[in-house]
């Protein structure tokens, strides 16, 4: 028996020390990509277990993805970031957080996922909203994302802006759709999940503008049938791209597996948990699966008309922007 006990201390001890001596990646995030990466660290650490033999922990920090740049330029410990929009990586690279050419340093541009914005009603949509020109109607109160700290609200914006632009209309023409849709806006949230609060908890507005991912979310954390889901007829594609924080890996000493990481993503098994959080795979093949999932509507890239996110930012969200000339804050 005393001899039983030892082993099974040694065991013990053993096991303590193979988790102390697990390697820990941050990753940083937006808002409402939490219960996916739930999923895909679940799923990793299982497959790097199997591949390499050892032990890995991953921690997730989410918050409005802007917001998590901001936070990792100013010292954040992330090893990789995974955000909902391109200008916010762009963002930690011009401060040599990340790498310049971070673009080729994974598959399809580092953009393992997409997404898209469309509509989330009350149950019943009792003021028959269906696309972005109701949005625009005296008395409507539309609930979204501050383009200033959240991708959420930055693509809101650009796919109300595109919207104008594909059937035809100006800049100027899409600057004044745009201007109305904000004065119907009471509160500006600060991330996509911050803005669900808003819309469910509060009770706050008609319609609210987000992800495509976030319909299963609000499903699961609230009960189906709370709201329903309307696809525009014209919305923007949302990259979801990612990166290593080059000066967190070196200092820790996580790179490789942070590059792991990222690059498990875009694996089969990894596509197939996006697509079941309704996030957009690159794969052909489980596009047609979900089909259900991903209604058929007119995509336009943010290159059509804004050139980059880039540019977009500069033009539109920087201070001083077109944002701002166009909405008063409240």
């Amino acid at each position: 028996m005393n001899h039983f006990f030892k082993a099974f201390l040694a065991a013990l001890a053993m096991a303590s020390a193979s988790f102390a001596s697990a390697q820990t990646l941050l990753n940083v995030s937006y808002d409402v990509s939490r219960e996916f990466y739930k999923d895909i660290n679940l799923a990793f650490i299982a497959h790097y277990k199997k591949v390499s033999g050892k032990e890995v922990k991953i921690d997730q920090s989410h918050a409005g993805s802007s917001a998590q740049a901001r936070a990792v330029a100013d010292g954040l410990d992330a090893d990789v970031v995974t955000m909902n929009t391109t200008s916010d990586i762009e963002f930690l690279a011009d401060k040599g957080l990340v790498a310049k050419d971070w673009v080729k340093r994974f598959p399809n541009n580092a953009v393992p996922t997409k997404s898209t914005m469309l509509f989330l009603v009350r149950n019943g949509n009792p003021k028959n909203i269906k696309d972005w020109d109701d949005l625009i109607k005296p008395g409507i109160k539309v609930v979204v994302v501050n383009p200033k700290t959240g991708g959420n609200g930055r693509m809101a914006y650009l796919a109300a802006w595109s919207y104008v632009r594909k059937k035809g209309g100006s800049d100027a023409q899409a600057a004044e759709f745009v201007g109305k849709l904000y004065k119907n806006v009471p509160v500006l949230a600060r991330g996509g999940r911050d803005a669900t609060s808003i819309f469910l908890q509060r009770n706050i507005g008609d319609v609210l503008v987000t992800f495509e991912s976030e319909v299963l979310s609000v499903d699961n954390e609230f009960g189906a049938g709370k709201v329903d889901a309307v696809h525009p007829s014209i919305s923007i594609v949302a990259e979801n791209p990612v990166a290593v924080v080059e000066r967190t890996v070196a200092k820790k000493g996580t790179s490789d597996l942070a590059r792991a990481y990222l690059n498990f993503l875009f694996t089969e098994e990894a596509q197939e948990i996006a697509a079941k959080h309704a996030l957009r795979p690159h794969s052909p093949a489980l596009l047609l699966k979900y089909a259900k999932t991903f209604k058929p509507l007119t995509l336009v890239p943010v290159s059509e008309f804004f050139g980059s996110m880039s540019e977009a930012q500069k033009l539109h969200f920087n201070d001083g922007g077109q944002f701002d000339k166009l909405y008063t804050v409240k």
